[in-house]
């Protein structure tokens, strides 16, 4: 993302503005000089309010939310269309919905009927309708795609507005306001640039200045978008990987568990084993001990005496 450099806004005429007679005083500030009448806009101070502007509309991208593209002027209709919808964002190109933003739920209400008729085509039920009702519905259905179908997507208010012209769109700019939304918009000679919170001093007439102007913003919401991406791409990477070592950790200690478990079945295993072993030998040395104390108990037999023979009379 480049900040268009003074030659280039010189050559887009960004720094004209409207006739002398048309001013307005609290554009002072950003008013270089008056040339034949007609006032010339310092293009330094336009390029500061760029950068603050882009630095803007990048943080509220980045944070998810939408920003609405409001350009109900002829010369920049086509242009907001082509670039916005690249970026897939709502816009506004044709007239302004009165109420469109404070009254947001009777307008989601006409958007939805909006996707009940296309599913009325798809279900069949346009085959039971009479061809004057067929007639009536699908012209119905072309005006709600015309007004509304840039927004179809637009589940929620936005949280920022981009008018082209805040004098052209000042119903927009007024019910931003009682919303208390951001308000960034490009501001000519002519117009108030306290009714808007970011200020982009241009010329919003020539075709080539609100292109150039259109292409920056686009271009910051879509590196703010991009960053968005990249850092959910991120979180969803550090989650896997939590998630694996988590799982490793699961598995290590459950191994852990198994080996300590076999370890102490084994134990247990030869102790059982050793306990049979001694109560088998138990028994034997048990009788042979006994054998040995009856032995010792036993009395020593005594020898036979040996009879004397009578002694032979003479």
């Amino acid at each position: 993302m480049q900040t268009p450099s003074f030659n280039e806004l010189l050559e887009a005429g960004v720094h004209f503005g409207h006739l002398k007679r048309k001013w307005d005083p609290h554009m002072a500030p950003y008013i270089f000089m008056e040339k034949n009448g007609i006032h010339i806009i310092d293009l330094e101070k336009t390029i500061a309010k760029l950068e603050e502007s882009a630095k803007a509309l990048k943080q509220i991208a980045k944070s998810g939310r939408k920003i609405l593209f409001v350009a109900t002027k002829k010369q920049a209709k086509d242009i907001v269309a082509e670039r916005v919808k690249a970026i897939n964002m709502p816009y506004v190109t044709e007239r302004w919905p009165g109420g469109m933003l404070t009254n947001f739920p009777t307008i989601r209400k006409a958007i939805k009927k909006m996707s009940a008729i296309d599913k009325m085509a798809t279900d069949g039920t346009f085959k039971n309708m009479s061809k004057r009702e067929k007639l009536q519905i699908t012209r119905q259905r072309a005006k709600l795609e015309k007004n509304l179908g840039s927004i179809a997507d637009m589940a929620r208010l936005p949280a920022a507005l981009f008018v082209v012209d805040i004098l052209k769109e000042n119903i927009a700019v007024k019910e931003a306001h009682r919303l208390n939304l951001t308000v960034f918009g490009m501001v000519d000679t002519n117009s108030d640039p306290r009714e808007v919170d970011f200020p982009i001093p241009a010329n919003d007439d020539a075709t080539k200045s609100i292109a150039l102007i259109l292409d920056y913003m686009v271009a910051a919401v879509q590196e703010g978008l991009n960053e968005r991406k990249m850092e959910r791409e991120k979180e969803a990477e550090n989650k896997a990987k939590k998630a694996a070592e988590a799982k490793a950790k699961k598995e290590a200690a459950e191994a852990k568990a198994k080996e300590e478990k076999e370890k102490k079945e084994a134990e247990e295993k030869s102790g059982e084993e050793k306990d049979s072993k001694e109560a088998e030998n138990k028994p034997k040395a048990g009788k042979e001990k006994a054998g040995e104390e009856k032995k010792t108990k036993e009395p020593a037999k005594k020898a036979p005496r040996a009879r004397k023979s009578p002694a032979k009379k003479k």
